[in-house]
């Protein structure tokens, strides 16, 4: 009786001890995690779960919260669903129509004119990569709105919805939801248990499982959880950006196994556009601890490398053949560098094979790769080594300590502040994207028929859907409320309205309407975007066309940095411009049609104003465009107007304008020895 006491004790020891562990292991994921939970300022929902060994980790992962884009990921797996089902077909074609298009991210509205066909297939390719608002909308109207919600309840993840299409509130199915949530919700438990069905390929079937993987290994936004991983980690993910929510789930690869996850944050403090703001990076430093923890070493896995191409093939090194074929072969076949591995790609290899004296299977095997020779990697050869180490330690000579000083920015230009004269730049003329430093002509417009009437700044603007639904930075006004117009410059102004130039546009866009855009049936908000054209030609603007009120990106919406000189100067001589651009913080009591009236208050995003001198003007930021400033400042009588273009960093743009001031102060302008005394 005693020895069986004695084994049931050491039993019991074991298992405790094995359990200790257990908790230990599951205590070092949370003190992982907990940390930087706590720090971030907004609300967390996060589960993670490793595939192989099922370890896992929740917080507030059963809260619903809202999902951003990243509801695309259901709509994508319930098309897949449908298609399985025979309800509708992936290859179905598609005719984009004028009425589809919606801003935001992705391709069709900025790249793609009514009239484009595409499959129902390319769409969900689309709205996953690129995160593409229009096509989502265009692959919702084919599998119809309840669909999604249908499919995920049934799989178990009743939290997990659509509630409408994108930027089209009026459809909303829900409008509770939609009001609580936007364009979706779901819980971080509920998108983990999607992934880890897509992983094990039974979701939906293990073909249309394999296809929904490839569309989220090709996810385009690397801002998030894939940004602090080792180089080569691959990560089948979805991502979702709104004003207050930073959102991502998927599955990354790992040598410790596949590690499915969902990130949520929501009300958070940080809602800047810019790469470097708190959702999306704490999204990044939650994706390194989590891979970090499974994977100590840090080690990703092996990227898989195909020792032979062939028909069906795909990718970097298919585009790299593709373009070896087309320098080795005589004469040049002129094939295509698309990646893709296709017929006439097999032709080519086939001919490259008969001159090579191979037998022309058109089969890149180890014969071919060793007659091709070192690929060429990019459209511009690789050089070879010899030349490349004669060349390497070659120096330039030694900087000049006079001239204008380094920045990071891409382009700049400074202005005489009393005369308008360009004193200095560098690539002051090249094209750039200008992001919300557009909203400078909007405000000057604006400014203009006050100038002329000042009746007009008391002209009340009712705020539209459609100006309420603009993406990115806001002035938080919403549809139905109303203010002045010279309250809403400083919506437009401070925070950088998006939706306060779509509600500029609408209000005055007919005011302002030339014969010719009567007799072309343009819109309000398409009269006003001519007239921006317009006055850029009367200032002389001569690179510089606008697509849109408010700088959100658009192809061919470009100026330059003497051109954003210009238009600075030119409006900068207004009175109630200057008023409004100086202002750091500026509050207001909004009506609404509803009847009901709320305080808001708008904050200056120009952190030059905490310095004394610098008196605005408008910063602007997207990825295509960088960090943007237009500013002025003026130091004992002496103005400047600097343009600082495509700064590297929000940080960055302020430096390089501040770096220019001081030179052009010094050298240019040449303030007086008292001046610099004094300013000492």
């Amino acid at each position: 009786m005693a020895r069986v006491s004695v084994c049931v004790l050491i039993v019991a020891c074991i298992f405790a001890g094995r359990a200790a562990s257990a908790a230990d292991e599951k205590k070092s994921l949370e003190q992982s995690l907990l940390p930087l939970i706590k720090a971030h300022e907004g609300e967390v929902g996060l589960a993670v779960k490793n595939l192989k060994t099922g370890e896992a980790y929740e917080y507030k992962a059963d809260a619903p919260m809202p999902t951003a884009s990243l509801i695309k990921l259901a709509v994508m797996i319930a098309t897949y669903d449908a298609a399985e089902k025979g309800k509708l077909s992936l290859d179905d074609v598609i005719e984009l129509k004028k009425a589809d298009q919606v801003g935001g991210s992705g391709l069709l509205t900025s790249h793609f004119s009514p009239g484009t066909k595409l499959s129902l297939r390319d769409a969900v390719h689309l709205m996953m990569v690129y995160s593409d608002n229009t096509a989502t909308n265009l692959v919702l109207d084919k599998l119809g709105l309840p669909a999604t919600n249908e499919f995920t309840k049934q799989f178990g993840c009743p939290e997990t919805r659509v509630n409408s299409k994108v930027f089209r509130r009026d459809t909303s199915i829900d409008k509770e939801r939609s009001a609580k949530y936007g364009l979706g919700s779901t819980t971080a438990c509920d998108m983990v248990k999607l992934c880890e069905g897509l992983h094990a390929k039974k979701l939906v079937t293990e073909k249309a499982s394999q296809q929904m993987l490839e569309h989220m290994f090709a996810c385009d936004d690397k801002l998030k959880v894939p940004r602090l991983l080792p180089t080569g980690t691959r990560v089948a993910h979805k991502t979702g950006s709104v004003n207050s929510s930073r959102t991502d789930a998927g599955i990354i690869e790992s040598l410790a196994g596949p590690i499915a996850y969902c990130i949520l944050t929501d009300k958070n403090k940080d809602q800047r556009w810019t790469d470097d703001n708190a959702g999306d990076m704490f999204c990044a430093k939650a994706g390194a601890a989590i891979f970090q923890y499974f994977n100590p070493k840090g080690e990703a896995p092996a990227a898989a490398v195909a020792t032979t191409l062939q028909i069906g093939a795909s990718g970097e090194l298919v585009t790299a053949v593709q373009r070896t074929l087309n320098a080795r072969i005589t004469p040049r076949p002129g094939i295509g560098t698309d990646g893709d591995f296709g017929p006439e790609t097999e032709g080519a290899v086939k001919k490259f094979q008969q001159q090579k004296g191979l037998e022309p299977t058109g089969v890149v095997d180890a014969a071919t790769w060793k007659a091709l020779g070192p690929l060429i990697m990019e459209d511009e050869p690789t050089p070879e080594p010899a030349v490349v180490n004669a060349e390497a330690n070659k120096r330039k000579p030694l900087e000049p300590l006079d001239g204008p000083p380094f920045v990071t920015c891409k382009a700049w230009a400074i202005v005489d502040g009393k005369s308008g004269e360009l004193l200095a730049g560098d690539h002051q003329d090249e094209k750039r994207e200008p992001a919300s430093t557009t909203k400078i002509m909007t405000a000057y417009l604006v400014t203009l028929l006050a100038e002329k009437d000042p009746k007009v700044l008391d002209e009340i603007v009712t705020f539209s859907q459609r100006a309420d639904d603009t993406s990115g930075s806001t002035s938080d006004v919403k549809v139905g409320e109303k203010l002045p117009v010279g309250e809403l410059l400083y919506g437009l102004m401070l925070p950088s309205g998006n939706d306060a130039a779509v509600a500029f546009a609408e209000y005055f866009g007919t005011r302002l309407a030339s014969g010719e855009d009567k007799q072309a049936k343009l819109d309000a908000h398409d009269c006003f975007v001519a007239a921006m054209n317009r006055k850029a030609a009367e200032l002389g603007m001569k690179a510089t066309h606008f697509n849109n009120p408010n700088g959100l990106p658009s192809e061919g919406h470009v100026t330059t940095a003497r051109d954003l000189a210009k238009l600075a100067f030119a409006a900068y001589q207004l009175p109630k411009f200057r008023e409004v651009v100086k202002t750091t913080r500026h509050g207001y009591t909004l009506d609404s049609v509803a009847g009901y009236r709320r305080n808001i208050v708008w904050r200056n995003t120009n952190q030059l104003l905490g310095t004394e001198g610098y008196e605005g003007i408008k910063t602007g930021t997207t990825n295509a465009a960088g960090n943007c400033i237009v500013s002025t400042g003026e130091r004992s009588g002496k103005r400047l107007i600097v343009v600082v273009l495509g700064a590297p960093s929000t940080e960055g743009r302020y430096a390089d304008s501040r770096n220019l001031y001081r030179w052009a102060w010094k050298d240019l302008v040449k303030l007086d020895d008292s001046a610099k005394t004094a300013n000492k």
